[in-house]
């Protein structure tokens, strides 16, 4: 039987023919969405308990990394998929229904919090969603929303996901980008949509259950998989950079691009910031994953360095990308070379809050003894 990372090889031809689609209609390309859902990958992160086949990290990582060689945004996409798979059905006890066919995609986001009003037999959602990734390929939206009773916000519940099917939501059309804008990640709205009680779940991190999976770091398993996705746009960067170098002489000159010190030197320090910062990461989470199967704990300061390793890996893939891009010339400012596109997709990559730069600083302060005060080291870690 195929892994889960031969199968998102066996994919990519498939992810390269429709990339250019993807990228012109800003959201991935149906017939890569179905691809994917066929083979399984969109529910390898989630317990086999709830229809999910129950990767370890890496293997996560690696699988999303695979496609990411092939294009960024049907990387980010399945990434985002993956999650809200694995971190979201296992919540579905009483709506088991809505997740049995294999081919249900699911979208979800935290980046608001909607409303739901209670009424007889349910609640009335209404919201607007932001960066809802994956939404014109999905069957099934998570809304993050707030419980409100007679008018008034329920304070001591916290944050719950209603399930919604289509097509009782909107996506609204806010995804123009200059990069990954093939990731679909669009606006999602509700307008007084009733969803019944038993459709109203936990949020990410709130379902209790035996798998080590739901029992990782919840901000960990929120950045490594981003990482998966800088990965491989680094490698697809660098190996675009040693294809263009084999073939191309530069304007004003006697030698091929590949005989130049500086195309030397260039991919040689691509090669080593991208293939350090990964080492790195899978070092650690190897790590992590060990102590977590042995239901062992995970101190505050392995996370940091994990969180360090994970902000730093896409810092170091997106340093690398642009050593190469550098040496390559005007060439990789053409839309017809890869390099292009890599460029504008690594970048957004390292903007997402789960690996952006700040969080280095963060990780320091935890090594240093000091509270965290990010989301990713202090408010994950407290919820």
């Amino acid at each position: 039987m195929s892994t889960p990372v031969e199968k998102a090889e066996s994919l990519q031809a498939l992810v390269r023919e429709h990339a250019d689609i993807s990228e012109s209609q800003r959201h991935l390309a149906s017939e890569v969405a179905k691809a994917f859902a066929a083979e399984g990958l969109y529910r390898i992160a989630a317990p086999a308990d709830s229809f999910g086949s129950e990767a370890d990290p890496l293997t996560q990582v690696e699988t999303i990394e695979a496609i990411a060689v092939a294009d960024g945004s049907a990387a980010w996409n399945l990434m985002i998929g993956i999650e809200s798979f694995g971190l979201i059905a296992p919540g579905f006890e009483r709506c088991r229904d809505l997740i049995e066919d294999p081919m249900v995609v699911m979208c979800s986001s935290t980046a608001a919090v909607g409303r739901a009003d209670e009424v007889e037999g349910g609640y009335r959602v209404s919201g607007q969603w932001q960066f809802v990734s994956g939404c014109h390929n999905s069957q099934i939206f998570g809304a993050t929303v707030r419980i409100w009773r007679d008018g008034v916000m329920v304070e001591d519940i916290p944050n719950r996901y209603a399930i919604v099917t289509l097509p009782d939501w909107e996506i609204v059309d806010t995804w123009y980008t200059g990069g990954l804008c093939g990731s679909g990640s669009h606006d999602v709205r509700l307008d007084d949509v009733f969803v019944p009680e038993e459709r109203l779940i936990a949020p990410i991190g709130g379902t209790r259950h035996e798998s080590p999976l739901l029992n990782f770091p919840l901000g960990a398993r929120l950045a490594y998989n981003k990482v998966g996705v800088a990965w491989g746009l680094a490698r697809a960067g660098i190996d675009a950079f040693i294809d263009l170098a084999e073939g191309k002489i530069p304007r004003f000159s006697g030698r091929g691009l590949k005989d130049r010190p500086r195309a030397q030197r260039a991919v040689a320090e691509a090669e080593v910031r991208f293939r350090s910062g990964r080492a790195l990461v899978v070092e650690l989470l190897e790590q992590m994953w060990t102590t977590v199967q042995a239901r062992e704990h995970i101190t505050s300061r392995e996370r940091g360095l994990f969180q360090l390793a994970c902000s730093d890996s896409v810092r170091g893939c997106i340093e690398a990308v642009n050593i190469v891009a550098e040496a390559a010339g005007t060439s990789a400012n053409m839309q017809s070379h890869p390099l292009e596109r890599i460029q504008r997709d690594i970048r957004v990559v390292g903007q997402h809050i789960t690996v952006a730069p700040h969080n280095i600083e963060d990780a320091g302060r935890l090594l240093l003894g000091l509270p965290a005060n990010e989301m990713m080291l202090a408010g994950l870690e407290r919820s």
